[in-house]
């Protein structure tokens, strides 16, 4: 009788970070390779020198040494080293990239079980394996993720889940997982999320036996904002983490959104969706230079470390989000960022203009100082004393937006107040 085959080892999905990777190889080749021309334009007796080309004052200085190594160490020695130099950078940034790309991290928690679906969205019940969030009376918490990234950054490693310290702390938490969407979703506006999240309330609240509290993060936040002011009497508690609201408080960095969400609202509706290479073409715009820094300053480190796991399961994090659904494409880049339909008092969902005035349940808005993403003051409109929630509690950190879910000082700075603040609902 023949030997059945022997086992053959799992096969990991192949990493497609950073995306899209075309544009990060080109950003940092175009620019480094830029420096070349200048040099033919600023170098003596260049053939294509131009004498009215005056050298940037910043620049004057190297200019003039660089041509005085020409002229003591010989002709073409400068323009050598130069191209050395962008040679050397080009290849700690491809070496970076492979690091990750072939890094033996993976994402390895197991889920909690799934309690509720509706389409491709589900509720995970953080709460189902720990003690005291079993207990009668435990305060449910409806977690909301943007729909943009999905939620594993809430729950990213067994020592650094937002998720998993609530549960310990007594809170019952109910993740949405969004998925991706389906042929039916792919229809969905704004207020079919809405709507699918008034259910799933209804259905943590009905296994509660009580009202939940709601906590959004990001997108998610913007999103349960509808939720408490459509549905008050359900919403026991709205916690808002780096919530955008006045997409035009601070629109630093945010040039290119805006400038090309019309035309990327266009290809929403042609291809049904805005695909997932597209919104990472978003955030690259925010910082084009973001990911030559962090894959050199991760090729520097001890790849068998924390730091360097964490950073691979962050990447993978944020390159392995949805495409978005074409109308809620639409909405967010026309509505939102295009004529900041919120903070005007614009915005309607199921019929209904979302006012966060009206809104009277209790509320925490965590700003944190250090985002790029959501500028701090985009999210402190929803505190502003004219215009903002009615029954708020305001709590800046001197955290990024990534970082107050993930970094060394989350747990302290953010997630401590959160749990006590929910917990006091």
């Amino acid at each position: 009788m023949p030997l059945p085959p022997p086992p053959q080892p799992p096969q990991q999905i192949m990493r497609l970070g950073p995306r899209p990777l075309p544009l990060h190889l080109g950003t940092a080749l175009m620019t480094w390779a830029s420096s070349e021309n200048a040099w033919q334009l600023w170098k003596r007796d260049s053939p294509i020198s131009n004498p009215d080309s005056a050298v940037p004052e910043l620049l004057a200085p190297v200019v003039a040494e660089a041509n005085a190594l020409e002229a003591t160490g010989g002709a073409g020695r400068f323009e050598a080293s130069l191209r050395r130099e962008i040679a050397r950078r080009m290849d700690r940034l491809a070496d970076g990239v492979l690091a990750y790309r072939q890094h033996p991290v993976h994402r390895t928690l197991e889920e909690p079980p799934t309690v509720w679906r509706d389409g491709n969205t589900r509720l995970l019940d953080f709460g189902a394996t720990h003690r005291l969030a079993r207990k009668k009376g435990a305060r449910a918490v409806l977690v909301v993720p943007s729909l943009i990234n999905r939620w594993e950054v809430l729950d990213l490693t067994a020592e650094k889940s937002l998720l998993r310290a609530m549960a310990a702390q007594g809170l019952r938490p109910y993740l949405v997982d969004w998925g991706s969407p389906n042929e039916q979703e792919r229809h969905f506006d704004l207020t079919a999320y809405v709507s699918r999240l008034d259910r799933a309330l209804a259905f943590v609240a009905k296994r509660a036996h009580r009202r939940a509290a709601v906590m959004g993060y990001c997108m998610g936040g913007t999103l349960t904002v509808a939720l408490a002011a459509l549905r008050p009497r359900r919403v026991a508690g709205l916690a808002l983490l780096a919530a955008p609201w006045d997409f035009h408080a601070d629109t630093t960095g945010h040039g290119f959104l805006l400038s090309a969400g019309p035309l990327l609202a266009d290809l929403a509706d042609r291809a049904g969706e805005l695909p997932v290479d597209i919104l990472q073409t978003l955030f690259w715009s925010l910082d084009p230079w973001l990911a030559v820094k962090k894959f050199g300053r991760f090729l520097g480190l001890d790849q068998g470390s924390d730091q360097a796991r964490e950073f691979v399961l962050l990447e993978d994090w944020l390159n392995e989000g949805p495409p978005l659904a074409g109308p809620v494409a639409r909405e967010c880049l026309v509505g939102w960022y295009g004529n900041n339909v919120t903070a005007a008092n614009q915005w309607v969902v199921a019929g209904r203009s979302i006012v966060p005035r009206k809104i009277k349940t209790p509320a925490l808005v965590m700003i944190p100082s250090g985002d790029r993403i959501v500028p701090p003051r985009s999210a402190a409109a929803l505190v502003d004393a004219r215009r903002g929630l009615r029954n708020v509690t305001r709590l800046d950190l001197p955290l990024g937006h990534i970082g107050m879910v993930v970094s060394s000082r989350a747990r302290r700075l953010a997630w401590e107040p959160l749990i006590e603040w929910l917990k006091a609902r």
